[in-house]
């Protein structure tokens, strides 16, 4: 592992950048938003690219998660990953207000999320822990909550490891927000990659991306992706939940109810040969094929990210949770541990 000054806020603060290497695999991590900056992967010849969307310095990070639409590339997200509606929720009689960033609803913790500030490094002989300490009141959420994420590079895998407490009774939903292109960043679209997802029902939403409680089965749809499917096969087909969120942007919920280790989701680029393999205790998988580039920034490689030139696999739990009792409860209370663990395995195929 080494470590370089990735660059520095505009009020001085330093970020740092660290990169893990094994005999397959680099990984580019760094403190602004406790994020991926890059993961360089061989194809079948032996040739590694980066195969996440980046930008080449953290001016970009800084500039393009201070807007209203920013992208969230490579970051951490919290306190609550994918939307709260209308930024309100009620826990233990008590209702809470919190910021809206995405019209009237909160996205990804708000425009202070945990993706838009500097964490704590600590590395270590496996690789590097972030820490984070959000205080009562942050973005509207409750309880002092301290968060730690630990990446581990091993081989051909990526090891994510999210633990959180709080000293108030808070809810909480954890990921990272990488952009996938298996192909090489700025190289294209993912259309034609293909996807499996170990799911069997996702939670259709409406068209502010909120779910309706229903859990609809994949079965004869196009979310079907329970076999290996090209993403670009379906994703213009007429379906009243592709309309609406202008291609796939959707919950998946992963067979097997257990909080332990499961296969969550593969995708393959026969053009590379690149395979990425996605185990998670969480319950599920949000399916984001970026249908919202335009082309108006550029990545690190140079190029425009028109639209589909990546895509997400958010392992989390279920989007506005706190305000479906149905739901897996997203509740974290003084002196239990909030812990999930996402594995990304890369290979070759």
């Amino acid at each position: 592992m080494t470590t370089n000054l990735f660059g520095r806020l505009p009020d001085g603060t330093p970020v740092e950048l660290y990169t893990l290497k094994s005999d397959t695999l680099e990984v580019q991590l760094i403190a602004f938003g406790a994020g991926i900056l890059s993961l360089r992967v061989p194809d079948r010849n032996g040739h590694h690219v980066n195969v996440v969307l980046n930008f080449p310095d953290l001016r970009g990070y800084v500039r393009n998660h201070g807007s209203k639409a920013p992208n969230f590339f490579g970051s951490t997200i919290g306190r609550y990953a994918n939307r709260i509606a209308h930024g309100r929720f009620a826990l233990d009689g008590k209702e809470y207000c919190l910021a809206k960033n995405d019209g009237e609803h909160s996205l990804h913790g708000g425009p202070g999320g945990f993706y838009n500030v500097v964490w704590q490094a600590h590395p270590l002989a496996d690789g590097v822990s972030f820490h984070y300490v959000s205080p009562h009141g942050d973005e509207g959420f409750p309880g002092t909550l301290e968060t730690t994420v630990h990446y581990s590079l091993l081989g051909s895998q990526l090891k994510i490891e999210y633990a959180a407490t709080t000293d108030a009774p808070t809810v909480v939903n954890l990921t990272n927000h990488a952009y996938f292109n298996l192909s090489g960043e700025g190289n294209g679209s993912i259309l034609n990659h293909e996807l499996k997802l170990h799911a069997s029902r996702f939670t259709p939403a409406d068209a502010g991306a909120i779910p309706t409680g229903e859990l609809r089965a994949v079965s004869g749809t196009p979310m079907d992706f329970s076999q290996f499917t090209t993403i670009g096969s379906r994703i213009n087909a007429h379906d009243e939940q592709l309309r609406l969120a202008r291609g796939y942007d959707h919950n998946f919920i992963l067979d097997g109810h257990e909080p332990a280790l499961k296969p969550a989701a593969e995708l393959y680029d026969p053009t590379s040969g690149r395979l990425l393999e996605i185990s998670t205790t969480e319950p599920a998988v949000q399916f984001y094929s970026g249908n919202f580039l335009d082309g108006s920034i550029r990545g690190a490689s140079g190029e425009p990210f028109h639209k589909h030139a990546g895509l997400c696999l958010e392992t989390q739990h279920y989007p506005d949770s706190p305000n479906h009792p149905e739901f897996p409860s997203t509740v974290l209370r003084p002196g239990h541990v909030f812990s999930s663990t996402t594995i990304l395995k890369c290979g070759i195929r």
